[in-house]
């Protein structure tokens, strides 16, 4: 493979962005299986969320991460 490859991520910030959408689906389907009326239960206010912002931040951190073979060249 050529070392002077044009892509602007590594292999492993896709598969930490496949976790990170895996998480974001999670939450989002976690906040639907809230049985309180317009999702006032635990599920929808509190947990939900906070699994969906868990998944912003791995997405977050995806973007932003080096791995140690880049930071030698």
């Amino acid at each position: 493979m050529s070392e002077n490859n044009n892509l602007p991520f590594k292999k492993a910030n896709y598969i930490i962005m496949l976790v990170g959408i895996v998480t974001l689906i999670l939450g989002f389907y976690i906040m639907t299986l809230d049985t309180e009326p317009y999702g006032f239960g635990f599920l929808g206010l509190t947990l939900g969320p906070l699994i969906v912002f868990a998944g912003f931040v791995i997405e977050f951190f995806a973007i932003f991460y080096k791995s140690k073979e880049e930071n030698k060249e």
